[in-house]
């Protein structure tokens, strides 16, 4: 392989890390929400409603970090 071919290449360490960082972004944001709104109103319905959102708006954010985070200059 060329170096420019070998170089925009991303190892597998660099993939397990950069997914990692990608899946706390997005999950502890949701779960956050959902522990703190349950122990507010202490149901546990609107809870995982509260949290779904919140989950669904740090995956649209995701996609925008991934994009940049993942590219190997």
């Amino acid at each position: 392989m060329s170096d420019d071919k070998k170089s925009s290449i991303l190892s597998k360490r660099e993939i397990f890390v950069k997914g990692t960082i990608i899946a706390i972004i997005l999950t502890v944001p949701s779960l956050i929400g959902f522990v703190i709104s349950w122990m507010i109103t202490d149901n546990m319905l609107t809870s995982a409603i509260i949290g779904g959102v919140i989950h669904f708006i740090a995956m649209g954010f995701s996609l925008k970090i991934s994009k940049k985070l993942l590219i190997k200059k």
